[in-house]
């Protein structure tokens, strides 16, 4: 059975903090967790982000912030880039890697509230995305521990002066978690993560928060807002939107690889969240895509 799994991180040598490049194995991870800060910049690759309850589709130049104990995963998806080409920056510190009271300093305050705001794992865009994905590709290339250490503190201080991002748990449903609460949810939406695209089983969920069905399902609802089916309606309708636009595949096929058992109730729930039937979702997209290519090239 599927948990969200623990990661213990010891960063190399006497370094205060992680710094790595990846290749593909940074996307083959499990749904997971950690005491640590981490920053991750996909240098190549897209597919599927998770963190917490929300789900996402990334690209390459994807930068997030994720705060302790939020778990997360990203998963390669219908890529035009071959997986073995895959990589990412990732970065990973505890808020006392410089000393308990560092990042309480009066010049800090701003990188502090960011802290503060990665509970919910932040998403940064536009130019602040471009800029710190430049430092970022520079600091994994850096030499001297020095230079690493201040060109990481450049980074923080680049996104904690930035508007131009989105908080991903919106409604904090993981961050307003108690620590207990962190360890009964995180095991129930990583099987959900690992498992939406096959048989779902209601009991095996409860079983993995050790409650009752009638038990969990309140509870469930109480932490995500969403009920249990909701959350995997949302989670497969994610997932075969993504297959819509970035493949060619029959709509009946997207519709069981995506977890729906029958067509008709893929189409109805489809047309329920999008208001337009998979196959007219599908054209739409190739029609607009169109109309953007024909105004570049003008």
């Amino acid at each position: 059975m599927i948990k969200a799994s623990y990661e213990v991180v010891q960063p190399a040598n006497s370094q205060s903090f992680l710094v790595r490049k990846f290749d593909r194995l940074a996307f083959d991870a499990p749904y997971h967790f950690h005491d640590e800060y981490e920053l991750t910049c996909v240098i190549k690759g897209s597919g599927k982000r998770y963190v917490g309850s929300h789900m996402e589709d990334f690209v390459s130049g994807d930068l997030v912030l994720l705060g302790p104990n939020l778990p997360h995963c990203w998963k390669l998806e219908g890529s035009e880039i071959p997986t073995e080409e895959a990589s990412a920056i990732v970065i990973q510190f505890n808020d006392a890697f410089l000393g308990d009271d560092f990042f309480n300093k009066f010049e800090l305050q701003l990188i502090k509230k960011l802290f503060q705001k990665s509970a919910c794992g932040i998403l940064f865009h536009s130019d602040t995305q471009a800029e710190v994905n430049h430092l970022l590709m520079a600091l994994v290339e850096e030499k001297s521990n020095f230079r690493i250490l201040i060109s990481l503190l450049e980074v923080l201080q680049r996104m904690a002066s930035s508007d131009e991002y989105i908080l991903l748990d919106q409604h904090r449903v993981i961050a307003e978690r108690s620590l207990a609460e962190r360890e009964r949810i995180n095991p129930v939406l990583a099987y959900l993560v690992e498992n939406f695209r096959k048989q779902v089983s209601l009991d095996a969920a409860a079983s993995i928060a050790n409650m009752t069905t009638n038990a969990f399902c309140k509870y469930f609802k109480k932490v995500t807002r969403k009920t249990f089916m909701e959350t995997i309606i949302e989670y497969r309708l994610n997932y075969a939107i993504q297959q819509l636009v970035q493949t060619d595949k029959p709509i009946s096929e997207i519709s069981f690889e995506s977890g729906f058992g029958d067509v008709s109730h893929f189409y109805k729930m489809f047309k329920a969240k999008m208001h337009l039937s998979p196959l007219n979702y599908r054209k739409r997209f190739m029609r607009n895509l169109l109309t953007g290519d024909k105004k570049q090239s003008a």
